[in-house]
């Protein structure tokens, strides 16, 4: 218990450094350029506090929780020697972290709303919702692909700068076939898919994997699936705007 209290202040601490350096910013600008003084300081100061004890749990349950969590089911999967259960867990994972990501949810939304403005899809209710959801369900499905192909590449020790290298010419070149008005939806695709569920879990289940794996430096080949749950979904979303 005790050694778990210390835990905690050490991740307490190590918030409120993190926080300093936005804390001073916002403090010089609105005090010594705007020279103004905030409305609702005491409201402004509870809310930081919530976010300094948001942010310590936040950190302080991924140390204890999630991180040990998706390190322990690699190691599990490693000893199991089933390929396929490692497989569908990784397009699992991916697909079920994303579909429920607020970010995502809200970009998929407001896409659908200027896709009617700019007549692209009726401007109904329902054909809005079918094109979010579509939106939504073809970035989660990229996803659970590019963390499955991220962990086949430990297992087969695949070098990460060709595929990554690989996927962006796809990405260039469908850019060019694909309409202007997905362009920037596919894009921005890439950055709301790597949640605050999503990062954690995956980055222990790629260092877990090759620690696992005889040959596999941990360093070396547990990082860079994140990289392929951003270039991917590029990639999907190009598609889907191609189709639809």
């Amino acid at each position: 218990m005790k050694h778990s209290f210390r835990l905690f202040l050490i991740s307490l601490l190590g918030s409120l450094r993190d926080l300093l350096p936005i804390i001073l910013v916002i403090a010089f600008f609105q005090l010594i350029v705007l020279q103004q003084t905030p409305d609702n300081v005491l409201q402004l100061f509870v809310g930081l506090i919530f976010v300094v004890l948001g942010l310590t749990f936040f950190i302080f349950g991924l140390e204890q929780g999630l991180f040990p969590i998706g390190e322990s089911m690699a190691h599990a999967f490693a000893k199991k020697g089933s390929v396929f259960w490692l497989l569908a867990f990784a397009f699992s994972l991916g697909f079920g972290t994303t579909i429920a990501e607020p970010a995502l949810i809200a970009v998929a939304n407001e896409a659908s709303k200027v896709a009617a403005q700019a007549g692209v899809i009726d401007p109904s209710q329902l054909a809005m919702d079918d094109y979010a959801n579509g939106l939504r369900y073809t970035v989660a499905f990229s996803v659970g692909v590019a963390i499955m192909l991220g962990v086949l590449r430990i297992l087969l020790n695949w070098p990460i700068h060709y595929m990554i290298m690989s996927g962006y010419i796809l990405v260039i070149v469908m850019t060019g076939f694909a309409p202007d008005e997905i362009i920037g939806i596919a894009y921005d695709s890439g950055g709301v898919t790597t949640s605050t569920i999503t990062v954690p879990l995956v980055t222990a289940l790629g260092i877990g994997l090759a620690s696992s794996i005889s040959g596999r430096n941990p360093m070396v080949d547990g990082f860079g699936l994140i990289a392929f749950a951003s270039l991917l979904p590029i990639v999907f979303v190009l598609g889907y705007g191609m189709v639809i």
